[in-house]
């Protein structure tokens, strides 16, 4: 039995696929990155090992998120995607004629415009913690509440308050004062909510022509009150994927399953004994010219198995980063 791998590393969470020849799910994990993700993805790779049958062979890898390279050399990639590229392919497998996908992660959100299949216009909101996952989990903290509560509680809102949600700092000042004059904690729940919806679009869907059939995608995602909050706002339906959590690694897994069937290639797949290799990360800065970009490195024992980040090729290495497979403009050395 032939399957696809997809590791998608975020921020906050990693998340792990394995899909059939027919795309269908296999297994998935979803783990806390906390700040490690080699850590992470070797946990991954370590637990998926152990719930797969012995007569199951991986046939391509695919990886994604804000880790992606790294997690490309952990793994071995056959192919690396940015999140656009990966939630546009995966959100398509489940909905082919999705349209706009909003996705809200850790810590930044997206909004993907899709005409006809393909990936026409993209936003995103990487410089403020308003309207994502992480601002939630803090003001669930805050009200010794569990964020998994937190959006069955926004739900009971009888009459929500207006909080101020273009900032971070002046909503929580906002939760608070409104707590002082004894609202009820499920209204201003809910008035968070629906600021977080609308701080998103005003900034990440600011000027974007948002067409339904719309899903959303990522961890918010599970917040009910928020998928609620963003309906109001769109004034349309919002579907929310059985999978939405994991569809950027879903799509790095089909990614990966295109490349090795066209390419007729044989996958670089590490194994899952990767998992118990002693990598470790570190980075410099490139004085060579007045860019002083910042050289990542991954090295197993004394050897360098890759470098990544700078302009110039003066730090390439092309034995473990697959050649071509990138799509942006600052790419892997390959």
């Amino acid at each position: 039995m032939r399957a696809y791998l997809g590791v998608d590393v975020g921020s906050v969470t990693t998340k792990l696929v394995l899909l059939d020849e027919n795309d269908q799910l296999l297994e998935r994990l979803y783990l806390r990155t906390l700040g490690r993700p080699i850590e992470a993805v070797q946990e991954g790779l370590a637990e998926l090992g152990r719930r797969l049958p012995q007569h199951l062979e991986v046939a391509g890898v695919g990886t994604t998120g804000s880790g992606r390279y790294l997690a490309g050399v952990l793994v071995g990639a056959d192919a690396i995607k940015n999140e656009i590229t990966a939630l546009a392919v995966g959100a398509s497998q489940y909905v082919p004629e999705v349209q706009t996908i909003i996705e809200i992660g850790g810590q930044d959100s997206k909004i993907i415009i899709l005409r006809d299949g393909v990936a026409v216009d993209f936003a995103m909101n990487t410089v403020c913690a308003a309207g994502t996952g992480a601002f939630l989990d803090q003001q669930a903290y805050r009200l010794s509440l569990r964020i998994e509560d937190f959006g069955p509680l926004a739900l009971r809102a009888k009459t929500p308050v207006r909080i101020a949600g273009r900032c971070t700092v002046f909503a929580e000042s906002d939760m608070i004062h409104k707590q002082q004059m004894g609202h009820r904690v499920e209204d201003i729940i809910y008035g968070l909510c629906q600021a977080l919806a609308r701080n998103y679009l005003n900034n990440v869907g600011q000027g974007k022509n948002l067409r339904p059939p719309v899903v959303f995608l990522g961890g918010v995602a599970f917040n009910q009150g928020m998928v609620r909050a963003i309906q109001e706002a769109l004034g349309m339906p919002v579907i929310v994927l059985p999978y939405h959590e994991v569809m950027g690694a879903i799509g790095a897994a089909i990614l990966a399953r295109e490349h090795i069937s066209l390419n007729s290639a044989t996958t670089r797949f590490r194994g899952f004994e990767a998992s118990r290799a002693a990598y470790r990360a570190s980075s410099f800065e490139c004085k060579a010219c007045p860019n002083l970009c910042e050289i990542v490195q991954v090295r197993i024992g004394q050897k360098v198995l890759a470098r990544w980040g700078g302009r110039c090729d003066r730090w390439e290495l092309k034995e473990d980063i697959p050649n071509g497979l990138t799509d942006e403009r600052t790419r892997a050395r390959p």
